[in-house]
């Protein structure tokens, strides 16, 4: 019984932590992108016809 109670502290510390790391990165800016949604239609190069 201990085990189990031990197992599902140790998932709920590690979940914490990477919460924790997720709203770091949020908050520091690393999923903010500004220039790629103006310029992506000007660098798509996965536009192809098929004209045959």
């Amino acid at each position: 019984m201990i085990v189990i109670l031990l197992l599902i502290l140790l998932s709920l510390l590690i979940a914490g932590g990477f919460l924790l790391a997720f709203f770091w990165a949020v908050g520091t800016g690393q999923y903010d992108d500004e220039v790629t949604p103006s310029i992506r239609i000007l660098f798509d190069s996965e536009y192809t016809t098929n004209d045959d």
